[in-house]
């Protein structure tokens, strides 16, 4: 039977308290009495290791000689020299796997990992985005198929105002283009003419006016008839009606007052130049005018020259089957996702349009999509799921808010100098939303957009560090 540790310690004590210690003179042996200290020291037990090593005594040498050599303490030395119970007291906590915690701690995050250093303008750049959490419905999804079209209210097809010739092309298809820009020069021999017809009606009406002022003045004087001053009002009014005729007539052509004011001293030829000019900001995508082309304007045949579009806004149309267009609801969460099943956009229900389409037996659900980022095409197909029923609020994320980090599920929180992921427990997940059970609570701010791109980074500084999160 092997001896406890009390007895062991008791039997060191004992040996200690019998050897022979030199006196002064060199030939005396006294034996060395048994201190108090040396009474209490066997009764505890737990760190008669740590006594010995603390002290490094030579009186204990034989102590240290145990420790290190009898198999009955091995758990003594152990705990002496990097046990792993005490690895903290006896080693630096870097290096040591069992304190791996430990070493994560130090670095002080929201859920168990390392905060992400980013200045908020770095973030901002990067599409970070925050949102306070929020409540919201979280019922059944329906996956159904989608078509990403063009916002129709930011679409403009280009024609001509006047009849000419294109003198001049300025951009081509796939150019930026803002309010106002000018995308061709027309030169038009009908522009030409109304301009010379506005002037003329601008000299008519001054005129008439010089000469109802001075038959005013003589019918004032008894030297003219009323009948004469009369008749130079109407000629006046006339002349008004028709200067005010061919002012109306450029403006419908594009011509504002600024260009009106300049018209009388513009250089040759300057009259005839029509400008076409882009009616809303956007990107060219067909251009079907060509340099020298003659083009005719004033009816619904005028030929399409530019079609310009603005698609930092689309449209997802989804076809909702017969059978379920009474569970949709306008507001219901609405995700796209890609063929590889990826969250790439997410909305609500703008609106239903109320008719069946007699071949697929479809009705269009449409959803308006912040695109700014050009993430959407046009004409791209998609899968939409759809949120349904009238489940009961529950606090929701988007579903890419969620990211494991440490093997846990995680949302991003803004901290000082900073992102931090914060362990969350989700629950359903529908319409491109998680639920979230615990861990975030009502309008804490979160990453909505962005946290793949934070965890990447935290996994980036991870490996760098030498740290295996």
């Amino acid at each position: 039977m092997k001896p406890t540790t009390m007895t062991m310690a008791a039997l060191t004590v004992g040996v200690l308290a019998l050897v022979p210690i030199t006196g002064a003179t060199g030939n005396a042996e006294t034996p060395l009495p048994m201190t108090a200290a040396a009474a209490v020291a066997p009764q505890d037990d737990d760190h008669a290791g740590e006594a010995a090593d603390a002290h490094g005594d030579d009186d204990h040498a034989d102590e240290a000689k145990e420790a290190h050599g009898d198999d009955d303490h091995a758990g003594e030395a152990k705990d002496a020299h990097g046990d792993d119970d005490h690895a903290g007291e006896a080693k630096d906590a870097h290096g040591d796997d069992d304190h791996a915690g430990e070493t994560e701690g130090a670095h002080g995050d929201e859920g168990g990992g390392d905060v992400v250093k980013l200045a908020p303008e770095v973030a901002k750049e990067a599409g970070i985005l925050l949102e306070q959490a929020e409540l919201g419905a979280l019922g059944e999804s329906l996956s159904l198929p989608a078509e990403i079209r063009f916002d129709a209210d930011r679409m403009a097809n280009v024609t001509p105002k006047v009849s000419g010739v294109i003198d001049r092309l300025l951009v081509g298809e796939g150019d930026t283009v803002a309010y106002g820009d000018t995308l061709a020069l027309i030169t038009s021999r009908e522009l030409a003419g109304l301009k010379a017809k506005w002037m003329i009606s601008k000299t008519n009406e001054a005129l008439a006016a010089k000469s109802l002022t001075r038959l005013e003045g003589l019918w004032a004087q008894k030297i003219t008839s009323e009948v004469n001053v009369q008749t130079a009002r109407a000629e006046h009014e006339s002349a008004k009606t028709e200067s005010e005729a061919a002012e109306t007539e450029l403006h419908a052509v594009g011509i504002d007052h600024a260009a009106l004011e300049k018209i009388a001293t513009a250089p040759d030829g300057n009259n005839a130049n029509a400008y076409l000019t882009a009616p809303l900001a956007g990107t060219i995508v067909r251009r079907a005018a060509t340099l020298g082309e003659t083009v005719t304007a004033g009816d619904s045949s005028a030929k399409v020259l530019f079609t310009i579009v603005d698609d930092s806004v689309v449209w997802a149309d989804i076809a909702v089957y017969k059978q379920d267009i009474s569970r949709v609801r306008v507001g219901a969460p609405v995700a796209l996702k890609s063929d590889a099943g990826d969250v790439i956009a997410q909305s609500t229900v703008a609106f239903v349009l109320p008719v069946i389409d007699e071949v697929s037996r479809t009705a269009t659900a449409r959803v308006i999509i912040d695109n700014s980022d050009r993430t959407l095409t046009p004409g791209q197909f998609v899968i939409a799921d759809l949120s349904v029923g009238n489940a009961a609020e529950v606090l929701r994320v988007p579903q890419s808010a969620v990211q494991l980090v440490e093997n846990r599920p995680s949302v991003f929180v803004p901290v000082d100098g900073g992102f931090a992921p914060r362990a969350v427990m989700v629950g359903t997940t529908a319409g491109g939303y998680v639920e979230i059970r615990s861990g975030l609570e009502e309008d804490d701010l979160f990453v909505s957009d962005g946290a793949f791109t934070l965890k990447a980074q935290l996994e980036k500084d991870a490996f760098g560090d030498g740290h295996g999160h």
